[in-house]
C-alpha cells in the first residue's frame, strides 16, 4: 500500500531508524523467552497464513453486518483509554498508534484535543473505512494502516504511545503474542509507553464468537516482559449494548532504555 509506504518513510525521517546491532541487544529478551517457551523465530512467523485470512475474512463480517453501536465492545467514547493517553503524552506533537481502533472513536477524541500524530491500525478495512467517513475532512490528519498488528511492517522508534483496547486478547497463541511483543519492541520509543486493555479475570471466555485470554495486571506485564515497566492497571465494568458488563483490565507500561 502506498500509503503505508509514505507514512513509513515519514515517521523514518522524525525518527531516525537505531543501529541494527542496538535493535538486535534490545530483543536479545523476548528471543531468550521464545526459546524458553519452545518457540524460535522461524516458528513464530510459520502459522497458517488462513488462520490469518479468516481472523480478516470475520472482523470484515462483523463490521459490515452490524451497526457500530450494537457490536459488544462498543462505547460512545473511550474515557478510560483517552485519560490513559492523555496522562502518557502531555504533548500533542505525540506520535500515538492506536492498534485494532477500527472505528472506534477515540481517534475523534485525540483530533478534537489536539493530537496531530495519530495512526489507526485495523485489520479491517471496513472499520477503517467507516472512521473515515465519520471525520471526513479531518479523516485526512490521521494515518490509516489496514493490517494484521503480528505481521504488521512498522517503522523502528516510531511512536510515543502505544494503545490497545481488545486486541491482544484475541491472541490466543503464544507465537501471535511472541509476534505483537516484537513489533511493540521495535516500533515504541525507549521511554514510551505501551497501553493494553484487555478482558479481566472476571471477562468473558469469548468475544464475537472467538476465543480470548483473559489476564490480571501480573499476567499481561508477564507477556511483555522485564524490559516493559509497569507504570499503572485498573479495571473497569464494560457496558455493553446488550445489558452485560464484562470486566476489562488496564495495563500502562514504559518501555525502558
Amino acid at each position: 500500500m502506498r500509503e503505508n509506504e509514505s507514512l513509513r518513510r515519514s515517521l523514518r525521517d522524525q525518527h531516525p531508524i537505531a543501529a541494527a546491532e542496538e535493535v538486535g541487544d534490545e530483543m536479545a529478551d523476548w528471543e531468550a523467552r521464545a526459546s524458553s517457551d519452545g518457540l524460535h523465530k522461524s516458528d513464530a512467523a510459520s502459522y497458517p497464513e488462513s488462520s490469518m485470512d479468516k481472523m480478516q475474512e470475520h472482523w470484515e463480517r462483523v463490521y459490515g453486518s452490524k451497526a457500530l453501536d450494537q457490536v459488544s465492545w462498543f462505547r460512545p467514547h473511550l474515557e478510560t483509554s483517552l485519560a490513559l493517553i492523555q496522562r502518557a503524552a502531555p504533548s500533542l506533537s505525540a506520535a500515538i498508534i492506536d492498534v485494532g481502533g477500527g472505528a472506534s472513536t477515540l481517534v475523534d477524541d485525540l483530533l478534537a484535543r489536539g493530537y496531530g500524530g495519530i495512526t489507526v491500525l485495523d485489520v479491517s478495512n471496513t472499520a477503517l473505512e467507516l472512521a473515515r467517513g465519520r471525520l471526513g475532512l479531518r479523516s485526512q490528519d490521521v494515518h490509516w494502516l489496514a493490517a494484521d498488528i503480528t505481521k504488521a511492517d512498522l517503522p523502528d522508534r516510531a511512536f510515543d504511545v502505544w494503545h490497545d483496547r481488545a486486541v491482544f486478547h484475541f491472541l490466543t497463541k503464544g507465537e501471535e503474542r511472541l509476534e505483537y511483543v516484537r513489533r511493540v519492541a521495535s516500533a515504541v520509543k525507549p521511554g514510551g509507553h505501551v497501553i493494553i486493555g484487555t478482558f479481566g479475570p472476571g471477562g468473558p471466555s469469548k468475544c464475537s464468537g472467538l476465543d480470548v485470554v483473559r489476564y490480571d495486571a501480573a499476567s499481561l506485564h508477564r507477556e511483555f516482559g522485564s524490559r516493559f515497566r509497569l507504570v499503572h492497571s485498573s479495571e473497569e465494568l464494560h457496558h455493553t449494548p446488550s445489558g452485560s458488563t464484562p470486566q476489562f483490565l488496564y495495563c500502562d507500561c514504559v518501555l525502558e532504555q
